[in-house]
């Protein structure tokens, strides 16, 4: 072989890896909001949808993917053409009833979210070691309020996201399960509606547990973290974004939510076959949840289902708890970030805290966890729509996007999001 193909051939065997490497190093917060969005509250969601109603919610995957595509692009661009935090945009260009109602939505339903995936946590850990869950509840709330006071989240998230590569077992058990394939091609691109009041509240739990108000803040903020590790340290110099920023936070964040969607669908998959096909159409404990990883490990399923609640409720209700301390903080024009040392940071942290600790009060007012955190995704779907707006409105204005504002394409499927995700709200209290 001549000299010059040989160059070519090393020269393009060099290449290949190289760009798969240069794919998995530019993934950051977009693949962080992915694997987060798959908390345990998001699990029980879809645990609960496959029991209900069988193969019937699988088009809801291929539907929101869109969607959620589209409101998490917007706000990554908000925050790297901006150079702050989507409570921050909101500060400086709308009134204050309008930041702090934004602000006070999120808190909300970030609280109730954090109850539910500690009770989430601890149910599953109880279902392993016999022991009560309200035993386990403060260990995790402790344990986790503990590395974001003492480590960096980057440090945490590293660690942790690993673990929710046990929901892929889900991928598995759905293969193992021999579920019905014409049914389940059928049920995935031909919607089925039905006009009652289980089914259109698990439809608005399932939005909401996909597109949650959390994610948008916690996006276009941890946009801001990626720019201040490069050492832009001022809002001047991080506003405006390149080309090739734009197009790598475009490849983070789609790859973040097809991870998101791709366990989403099999974990609906595989509720289906197993619960569903066997007549267990309510899901009342983490046990009974835990029942869909049967056909793959038997008595294991329950070890895997805990991991897998434990493992996204480590990365999760850490980003629960940080996007409301960056939404307060930006608004309040204080100083903090997941990066500062708590003595440098008082009133950040304190927000962390305080959000920490009202959350484990939920936990101890009687609620069945699996219930619980269905209802946190329901109540994400109801408050969500606004938050929709809001973003929506601030990456298309001229004067807070300069020319980066958002192209036709994203401006409307964020306004079908808003408006798909409000008329569903609306359709549900109908039918109650």
């Amino acid at each position: 072989m001549p000299e010059n193909e040989k160059a070519t051939v090393t020269q393009g065997s060099k290449r290949a890896p190289g760009r798969v490497g240069r794919f998995f190093g530019e993934l950051g917060p977009g693949l962080i909001t992915g694997a987060a969005d798959d908390d345990p509250s998001g699990i029980s969601t879809y645990s609960v949808a496959g029991a209900a109603f069988g193969y019937a919610p699988l088009w809801t995957a291929l539907f929101s993917f869109p969607l959620m595509v589209a409101v998490q692009i917007m706000c990554a661009r908000l925050g790297m053409v901006t150079g702050r935090g989507l409570a921050g945009v909101l500060r400086r260009n709308h009134s204050r009833w309008v930041l702090w109602g934004a602000c006070s939505l999120l808190i909300v339903a970030n609280v109730v979210n954090i109850g539910a995936d500690l009770g989430g946590m601890a149910d599953a850990t109880a279902m392993m070691t016999g022991v009560n869950s309200l035993i386990w509840t403060p260990v995790y709330a402790v344990l986790i309020t503990s590395l974001l006071f003492w480590s960096s989240y980057q440090l945490i998230a590293r660690v942790f996201k690993w673990l929710t590569l046990v929901l892929f077992a889900y991928v598995i058990a759905a293969f193992l399960a021999h579920p019905d394939w014409s049914a389940v091609l059928r049920s995935t691109f031909v919607p089925r509606v039905e006009w009652s009041s289980a089914y259109l509240a698990t439809f608005v739990g399932i939005l909401g547990t996909t597109i949650s108000p959390y994610l948008f803040f916690w996006q276009a903020s941890e946009e801001v973290e990626e720019e201040r590790k490069l050492g832009r340290r001022t809002v001047r110099q991080r506003r405006g974004a390149s080309d090739d920023e734009i197009r790598k936070s475009r490849t983070d964040v789609i790859t973040g939510m097809f991870f998101s969607q791709l366990v989403m669908y099999f974990i609906i998959l595989t509720s289906a076959a197993t619960l569903h096909a066997h007549g267990q159409t309510q899901i009342e404990t983490a046990q009974q949840a835990a029942e869909a990883l049967k056909p793959l490990a038997g008595r294991g399923a329950y070890l895997l289902f805990t991991l897998g609640l434990v493992g996204t409720g480590m990365l999760g209700v850490p980003v629960l708890a940080g996007a409301g301390a960056y939404a307060i903080a930006e608004a309040s024009a204080w100083r903090g970030t997941l990066e500062d040392k708590p003595r440098l940071a008082k009133k950040f942290y304190g927000v962390v805290g305080a959000a920490m600790i009202i959350g484990l009060i939920l936990n101890y007012a009687g609620f069945n966890a699996v219930k619980m955190l269905f209802w946190a995704a329901v109540l994400n779907g109801v408050l969500a729509p606004p938050l929709i707006v809001l973003v929506v409105l601030s990456t298309s204005s001229k004067r807070i996007m300069g020319n980066r504002t958002n192209p036709p394409i994203l401006k409307w499927l964020g306004w079908a999001s808003a408006v798909i995700m409000a008329a569903a709200a609306i359709a549900m209290f109908a039918t109650m």
